[in-house]
């Protein structure tokens, strides 16, 4: 009996290490790698961002609060790298937090800010196809979106990634130059301006837009400068266009960081829309003609220490409509928006950009007497108390 037992052990000891055997085989055999060494060194070159603003917002109308809810203000998945030694680059940015509608010129989704590929043919230049960021300039413009807790009116209304191709030289370390021809927009000219007596839309509706960036006092000092036409469509025979500039400046010392925008936008057609939603559909049914904007956005930051930073934003837009009638007014301008913007960030992770943020955007609206008198406007204010965390987070 007493060797039967044995006999049994042994035959139980044998198997068992036979299957221990077995299930060390197979873990080796998944400890081949999934991502071959070559590929491997090739996801070195790309880069995957959840680019996230989040929190709760907790708003007001005329100085009264209205209400309060969480909300994901952005979250931007980004993917970019390079491919082939270097030579080709690629950027993709889709905005989770915006309709997907497939827009009717350039066949993309609205919510994708960019999709384009690039082509570094030396050093210096480098050239880009696909849709992409419009160099508008300036560094409202400038910043990542999850940044901004509000854009100034310019910016806000605007198609602000367009499809084409972009050319870049870089002609020494403290100045570069970028030219851009891409659609002038991404929805046809009847969906954007509707039925505009005597126009008649373009057959390439194109945006031109140079823009260059320069450096100086060791970096001190830094500029982003842009200008662009839209050619839009005709009218007895003469172009309908949009001219745009921006000359955005930035100084930096060690505490402090000032930037300073300027703005200025003649559109032929009402391309910014804010003058068309002051005037009411039974007076204009249409887009409206012959009007300009001008704006100042002005952002002062100061770093208390690596952790701690108090920002504030203060801007300015004013909306003129050369059509106003002279015996009804005595002024073009429409309306005057300001706005300010106090923030604390606070980051706690030294040398990681994560930061939590406490910001109010107060928005303040001043019509003129044409507005309030025969256009039925009202002043008013917004505002909306912002508190939550905000990361490009680099996942890959």
């Amino acid at each position: 009996m007493r060797k039967l037992f044995l006999i049994l052990v042994g035959l139980i000891a044998v198997n068992i290490y036979a299957q221990q055997d077995k299930q060390a085989d197979t873990i080796i055999n998944h400890q081949v790698p999934l991502i071959k060494a070559n590929k491997a060194d090739l996801l070195n070159n790309v880069d995957v961002i959840f680019n996230t603003q989040l929190g709760m917002n907790n708003y007001f109308a005329d100085g009264k609060y209205t209400g309060s809810r969480f909300e994901i203000n952005q979250f931007r998945l980004e993917i970019k790298g390079k491919v082939y030694k270097d030579k080709v680059f690629f950027r993709f940015r889709d905005r989770y937090t915006k309709n997907t509608e497939v827009q009717s010129v350039d066949n993309m989704s609205s919510s994708t800010d960019l999709a384009f590929i690039g082509y570094t043919i030396s050093k210096k230049t480098s050239i880009a196809v696909g849709k992409m960021t419009a160099n508008w300039g300036g560094y409202e413009f400038d910043m990542n979106p999850i940044d901004i807790y509000q854009y100034n009116d310019i910016v806000d209304n605007s198609d602000n990634f367009l499809t084409g191709v972009q050319f870049n030289w870089i002609p020494s370390k403290n100045h570069s130059f970028s030219a851009q021809v891409l659609n002038s927009r991404t929805q046809t000219f009847s969906e954007i301006y509707q039925d505009v007596p005597d126009i008649t839309e373009a057959k390439f509706p194109a945006a031109y837009i140079g823009n260059w960036n320069g450096s100086f006092l060791d970096g001190k000092f830094k500029t982003i400068y842009s200008f662009s036409i839209f050619q839009e469509a005709e009218k007895h025979g003469k172009p309908v266009n949009m001219y745009y500039t921006a000359l955005g400046n930035q100084f930096r010392t060690k505490k402090w960081l000032f930037q300073y925008d300027f703005k200025w936008s003649s559109e032929d057609l009402d391309r910014t829309g804010v003058v068309s939603t002051i005037i009411p559909d039974n007076i204009l049914d249409h887009a409206a003609e012959n009007t300009n904007y001008v704006e100042h956005w002005l952002r002062a930051v100061y770093s208390l220490n690596e952790q701690w930073k108090l920002s504030a934003i203060g801007m300015v837009s004013t909306a003129y409509w050369k059509d106003v009638p002279s015996d009804l007014a005595t002024s073009t301008r429409m309306r005057t928006a300001w706005g300010v913007i106090p923030t604390v960030e606070f980051y706690p992770i030294k040398n990681f950009n994560l930061k939590f943020y406490a910001s109010y955007v107060g928005r303040f609206y001043e019509y003129s007497d044409y507005s309030k008198t025969y256009l039925g406007q009202v002043n008013n204010n917004t505002g909306r108390l912002m508190i939550g965390v905000i990361s490009p987070l680099l996942v890959l």
